[in-house]
């Protein structure tokens, strides 16, 4: 999936901080998110190895998401959602419509991993619920 042609660093970069700006700026997961982040400078960057290795398989992450994000008390689906709308909203907004139709799909792959893993950590003898989003 990944394509070394897809976008640029900077552009990569963008959607991290737009997003992230999002993120901050939400009643609802700003909050969460401050709670958890000491440093987001450091978070920003870590976001963007992250997303350059997915979206042009720049190699330049190398960590595990899911215990991280399984910790954190009270996450919802609704929490979840508003994830994705953000996210959707930043990149409605970029110029390279292939960079954000890509990075919306994985997304949501993303988010509903995440909420996957979430609920089968909480409650591991229940069948977790889908992450019904469009």
């Amino acid at each position: 999936m990944a394509r070394p042609d897809l976008c640029t660093p900077e552009e990569i970069r963008q959607l991290v901080d737009q997003f992230y700006g999002r993120i901050q700026a939400d009643a609802v997961l700003g909050p969460v998110f401050d709670q958890h982040i000491d440093d987001w400078p450091l978070h920003l960057d870590i976001m963007v190895r992250f997303w350059s290795s997915i979206l042009l398989g720049a190699g330049t992450y190398s960590g595990t998401p899911m215990p991280k994000h399984v910790a954190l008390p009270g996450l919802d689906a609704a929490m979840f959602h508003r994830w994705l709308d953000l996210f959707h909203t930043t990149t409605s907004e970029l110029p390279n419509r292939d960079m954000a139709n890509q990075a919306d799909e994985l997304a949501r792959r993303i988010a509903r991993s995440l909420w996957f893993g979430y609920q089968m950590n909480r409650e591991p003898n229940r069948m977790p619920q889908e992450l019904n989003h469009e």
